[in-house]
């Protein structure tokens, strides 16, 4: 059986922040881009609880993996 695949605004959704596509793009803008030392789940701006969601799904590898995935991209890019 085939893991369900998210659209990358759910991610967002399960983290409690705003899914419109223009909130997204500015909240990536506010917070990225991250440092290529810092790991995402150790981002200064996680709550305990989006730090643990993403901890928790990572190492199990459940279905958001992709997500979190590209949110990692999304968050280390470096936009010129």
């Amino acid at each position: 059986m085939d893991a369900p695949i998210h659209p990358f605004s759910e991610i967002f959704q399960q983290l409690g922040l705003n899914d419109d596509p223009v909130e997204i793009d500015r909240w990536l803008t506010t917070h990225g881009p991250l440092d290529n030392d810092v790991k995402l789940v150790d981002a200064p701006f996680w709550t305990d609880a989006q730090r643990a969601f993403l901890k928790e799904n990572y190492i199990a590898d459940s279905d958001w993996i992709v997500m979190i995935d590209q949110l990692n991209v999304a968050l280390h890019e470096h936009k010129d």
